[in-house]
């Protein structure tokens, strides 16, 4: 692997690099992917659309000796706002607009998260779950700050199924669908090489936020694990995440994060064992909120409520849900 002079861009092979693109969060940093092909290069995820990601892609293309005009396409693992927010700008970056790939199952999914008449849904969802009403005030702020980080949105997309074959560059991988981070993320393998671009399913030093979210479809936690449990056998020789390190152990990784979620588990039983409790209750014992910002105390809250939602499903805990919800053991 040789780096460019250039800080958070990095040759991973000699048609794969790796550029580090800013975030205003606690996870300060998305990896995004260019991959050089014979006709123009792929650039696989984007960041958010803010000057310091603006300007670190103006650094990034310097540093390679290319423009807008050398990109051939861009291909999204899913529709969250580090990975989708510059996609409509990208493509307004030359004169025709670049083609956009995505899951087709998250197009429904950014309609709803994207638009801003969805608010009320996320208002009162965030109040059944037991969080008083100024601390939902506050992480609306976040969430209207956020996505204004996604504007313009794409001028045009095309959509890719599971199983689909596609080049990267000049690489063919294959989509595979990875549930529970998002619920339609793709991943995409290139089986000859044993590389895998792992998008948000599996990550170093931290775990993916699994949530329950209004407009997610049921258990996925459940979901996950099942995705998990599936991919662990694929021979990776390399994956290559939307955040932190480059993964060389891949059924190592995945083995701590299936036990990772197996003591989560045990920990939101331990909870309700207190007796009811709220959603926000049962996240305020699993996380430490005082940490977090307003943008991260949702994520906590929906982590902490899919993990409800797979007890329920298991027959562990009920759940009383006329008006607040409460949680208790079965």
């Amino acid at each position: 692997m040789r780096a460019l002079s250039q800080a958070g861009v990095t040759y991973i092979s000699e048609d794969i690099v790796q550029v580090q693109i800013p975030l205003p969060y606690i996870l300060n940093i998305v990896n995004v992917y260019l991959l050089r092909g014979p006709e123009g290069w792929t650039l696989l995820d984007t960041g958010l659309n803010n000057p310091a990601a603006r300007s670190q892609w103006k650094s990034a293309m310097n540093a390679l000796g290319i423009s807008p005009a050398d990109i051939e396409k861009i291909v999204l693992t899913h529709m969250h706002p580090d990975h989708f927010g510059m996609a409509g700008w990208w493509q307004r970056q030359t004169d025709e607009p670049i083609p956009l790939y995505l899951p087709e199952t998250e197009r429904a999914q950014a309609q709803v998260f994207y638009q801003r008449a969805n608010s009320p849904l996320y208002h009162q969802w965030m109040l059944d779950c037991g969080m008083d009403q100024a601390t939902v005030d506050d992480v609306e702020q976040a969430m209207l700050g956020t996505r204004d980080l996604t504007q313009p949105h794409p001028i045009q997309q095309c959509y890719l199924a599971a199983g689909a074959r596609l080049r990267l560059g000049e690489r063919v991988v294959r989509a595979i669908h990875a549930p529970g981070h998002s619920d339609g993320q793709f991943i995409f393998y290139d089986e000859e090489e044993g590389i895998l671009f792992c998008g948000d399913h599996v990550l170093m030093k931290i775990t993916p936020n699994i949530g329950s979210w209004p407009h997610s479809q049921a258990d996925p936690l459940g979901r996950y694990l099942e995705s998990l449990r599936d991919l662990s056998a694929l021979p990776v020789r390399l994956a290559l995440p939307g955040h932190r390190w480059l993964i060389s152990d891949w059924s190592g990784r995945i083995e701590e994060l299936l036990a990772h979620h197996d003591l989560r588990l045990r920990q939101t039983l331990e909870a309700i064992e207190m007796g009811r409790q709220t959603v926000y209750e049962i996240a305020t014992r699993l996380f430490d909120l005082d940490r977090l910002t307003a943008h991260e105390w949702r994520f906590a809250m929906a982590e902490a409520l899919a993990h409800l939602n797979y007890l329920s499903a298991r027959g562990k805990i009920t759940c009383d849900d006329a008006g607040v919800m409460r949680w208790q053991l079965a």
